[in-house]
């Protein structure tokens, strides 16, 4: 996948926590910003919300994910199967970095990280963004 081809960005749990620290919090509006005005697509696994969700005066957080615009992508069976089947052929463990490598890869999207290593050790063919 090239930068190119990018459709849109599915964020982690670093890129959502990012939201709430002020440097880091300019540059994530700015990329969703610039990502909209393209029309890009914005994709976050609910479990990754599960793990930056800490009080409900994450004000930022919480308008990006009430936002009409942002999709919030739930694991289902059948999900969680190619999770799994992902998993082992990763040989990485945590179904949430591999859920999320797996929303990036099926939309087309970059991902949006603190941690490039978890990410790239899933999939090294994403494009993936550091927060």
């Amino acid at each position: 996948m090239t930068s190119r081809s990018i459709s849109g960005l599915t964020l982690d749990t670093g890129a959502l926590f990012a939201m709430d620290q002020p440097a880091k919090a300019q540059v994530m509006q700015f990329r969703i910003k610039e990502l909209r005005h393209r029309g890009g697509t914005l994709c976050i696994p609910a479990a990754v919300v599960a793990q930056a969700w800490r009080s409900p005066r994450q004000v930022r957080l919480a308008r990006l994910i009430n936002s009409s615009d942002v999709e919030i992508a739930v694991m289902n069976l059948a999900v969680a199967r190619s999770v799994g089947l992902l998993c082992a052929a990763s040989g990485h463990h945590d179904v949430i970095d591999v859920h999320v490598a797996l929303c990036a890869r099926e939309r087309g999207h970059a991902v949006v990280t603190s941690d490039y290593d978890d990410i790239a050790r899933v999939d090294p063919s994403l494009v993936i963004l550091r927060v």
